[in-house]
């Protein structure tokens, strides 16, 4: 890892990993820009375990998505109209499976990432609210373009986290939702569509 890629690396630990203190010295755009980037880090660092050792590589997927996603907002997000009905130990488990969910399709699909230019686009709506939710569009170059959106907000701790993620056109919390709500209409038990989640 080069020098500007162990700075930006170290500026987005302590940035998002650091107290309260440090709360709102990273905007959203910066707090998913730096993220995306030490992820794209991460998977080419890692990609020899794809094959070799393939709960390592996610492990390393793991370790960066969770210090910038809030794993219990995605599960609100995914739970949608059935969130009221889920207790809090509900939602925290849900909340652990999303987290192996997402970060094993995330890290398969960008595990042929190969050093490929990322373009952050302009906000398509750069007068709104600052602390409005926010929605960061990027676009991986090369061969065929891949394009992401990361939806951000503002949590408890005045930190921009990532709560939903559209990835080449497939919005993460929508799909998952559908998945959810097929599960409660077939067991009509949120015990059970968390057991019964794949």
């Amino acid at each position: 890892m080069n020098l500007l890629k162990k700075t930006v690396a170290v500026m987005f630990f302590s940035g998002l990993l650091g107290s309260a203190a440090h709360s709102q010295e990273l905007t959203a755009v910066e707090t998913a820009e730096l993220g995306v980037q030490t992820l794209l880090q991460t998977v080419v660092d890692s990609k020899d375990f794809f094959l070799s050792d393939r709960e390592q590589y996610f492990s390393a997927i793991e370790t960066v998505l969770s210090s910038f996603v809030d794993f219990e907002a995605v599960a609100g997000v995914v739970m949608s109209r059935y969130a009221s009905e889920a207790t809090d130990q509900q939602t925290e488990q849900f909340a652990g499976i999303l987290q192996t969910t997402l970060t094993r399709f995330y890290g398969a699909s960008l595990v042929s990432y190969n050093g490929e230019e990322l373009i952050f686009l302009p906000p398509s709506n750069p007068d709104a609210d600052p602390r409005a939710d926010t929605v960061v569009e990027m676009e991986l170059q090369g061969d065929t373009a891949l394009r992401l959106q990361y939806q951000m907000f503002l949590n408890e701790n005045d930190e921009w986290k990532l709560k939903n993620l559209s990835l080449a056109g497939i919005n993460l919390g929508r799909q998952y939702y559908t998945q959810f709500a097929a599960l409660m209409a077939q067991h009509n038990n949120i015990d059970a569509v968390l057991d019964n989640w794949k």
